[in-house]
């Protein structure tokens, strides 16, 4: 028998399993787990269940139908998967599992995870910057090719350079493109052509870095963060074309140029012949036709300056010159003339305008203006008097009319209460109220002895 203290603590089982689901999500964080798909069950909900195995071991697993709408493949049994999730407690059944959050297939999902960790970093660094590409020349002395010797690459490349522009050498430097040897051969032929042109045992201004398409393994070598820094480094410029349009290696966010394809680099790097040899006519004739015309400006200058020669003697053009002197002094002696009366002109106009605006004239305009305009007021205000004196008349008349003691002249009077209202009939009174009656001249106070209504 055993009994408990009252330091024990005692748990129910919603309790004890409350507790580990929050110590097991407070634990881990978002954890990467690889393994095996078994027991998948897809309900209508839209909601995902499975087994997630290895060799040894197995965990319940759950993916809702929020996330299940990400999902780049169809999950089945058997399925080799890598997932993003969190480690939880179903409380219900005490049964701990994973929620995920990413589902990808393994191997493939794995490198993408390397590439984009290290385009991260790479980016971090400043290695995709526009700002520290190099320029492609538009017409190179010599074009490096560092690829297969054996691939459909090379011999793409090297069709295009001879369809577009036969005439620029062309180095090849043979590595492998695929493999564990792929990324040290690669860094070593981009430094190898990098030394060479320093040195200057190598004429080369631009390289071509190729290969043909492929699965993102095939390709992993140009994914490789040593072929990055090496490309970052070569002081030739480098053009890649890695795959196919729609292949992107970390490889072409770091080269100075990125081409879809290997065809593509190639037409990059090399100008079209024809446009050239177009351009070249074209800036022949343009130039026979420059020199051309310029001889025939000059032979045309020689013979007009031929024929001043002999038409004109020195002796007759200095007469000329003397006769145009004399000319231009008596149109300038006209000018001047001209130019003083009209100076004068305006000086009397100028004058005129001055004494209209002469100080003491205008003083005595404003007086005149002054006397006139008081005149006016004095007339203005003795005719609104009288009109106003004619129109209080009128008012003094009909309020005169209509007065009240105007009735009492005649022999009327008005009748009031105590309150000083008019009586107008035998009602408003009663027995012995005190009534006033105002008369035309004076006033009566009177006593109601009695009050008689109108007879029927």
């Amino acid at each position: 028998m055993f009994s408990t203290t009252e330091n024990d603590n005692v748990y129910s089982v919603s309790t004890l399993n409350r507790t580990v689901a929050s110590l097991l999500e407070h634990e881990f964080s978002w954890i990467w787990v690889e393994g095996e798909i078994s027991n998948l069950a897809k309900p209508a909900s839209g909601h995902i269940y499975f087994s997630l195995k290895d060799s040894s071991a197995q965990v319940s697993c759950a993916m809702f139908k929020g996330r299940t709408r990400a999902l780049k493949f169809q999950p089945e049994n058997g399925n080799q998967v890598l997932l993003r999730a969190k480690v939880s407690l179903y409380q219900p059944r005490g049964n701990y599992q994973l929620i995920v959050d990413r589902m990808e297939e393994a191997g493939d999902g794995a490198l993408r995870r390397q590439f984009e960790a290290l385009k991260i970093k790479l980016a971090d660094e400043g290695l995709f910057d526009e700002a520290g590409k190099l320029p492609v020349p538009e017409l190179p002395e010599c074009i490096s090719i560092i690829t297969s010797k054996s691939g459909a690459a090379i011999h793409d490349v090297l069709s295009v350079i001879a369809r577009r522009f036969p005439s620029i050498p062309v180095k090849i430097f043979p590595v492998p493109v695929q493999g564990a040897e792929s990324a040290p051969a690669i860094c070593n032929a981009i430094q190898l052509i990098d030394q060479a042109v320093a040195s200057g045992e190598l004429s080369c201004d631009v390289i071509l870095l190729v290969r043909g398409g492929g699965s993102l393994e095939d390709l992993w070598s140009f994914n490789e963060e040593s072929v990055a820094r090496a490309i970052v480094d070569c002081r030739v410029p480098i053009v890649t074309g890695v795959g196919h349009e729609t292949d992107i290696t970390i490889a072409d966010y770091v080269a100075d140029v990125r081409a879809a394809t290997p065809t593509a680099a190639a037409e990059t790097v090399t100008p079209d012949q024809s446009s050239w040899l177009q351009s070249f006519d074209w800036y022949q004739q343009r130039l026979l036709q420059l020199v051309s015309d310029k001889i025939e400006r000059q032979r045309e200058k020689t013979h007009w300056l031929l024929r001043r020669l002999h038409q004109q003697h020195p002796e007759i053009q200095l007469l000329r010159d003397q006769q145009r002197s004399t000319e231009l002094s008596k149109r300038l002696l006209r000018i001047s003339r001209s130019m003083l009366d009209s100076r004068h002109s305006q000086l009397a106009t100028l004058d005129a305008k001055l004494g209209a605006h002469n100080p003491l004239r205008l003083l005595k305009q404003k007086r005149q203006t002054a006397k006139y305009l008081g005149a006016r007021l004095q007339q203005a205000s003795a005719n609104v008097l009288i009109q106003k004196k004619s129109q209080l008349s009128n008012v003094a008349r009909t309020m005169n009319a209509i007065s009240p003691l105007q009735t009492l002249e005649r022999g009327y009077s008005i009748t009031l209460n105590a309150d000083g209202e008019a009586i107008s009939s035998s009602e408003q009174v009663k027995q012995d109220d005190m009534i006033e009656t105002r008369l035309h001249s004076g006033r009566i106070i009177s006593k109601v002895s009695s009050c008689i209504e109108n007879d029927s």
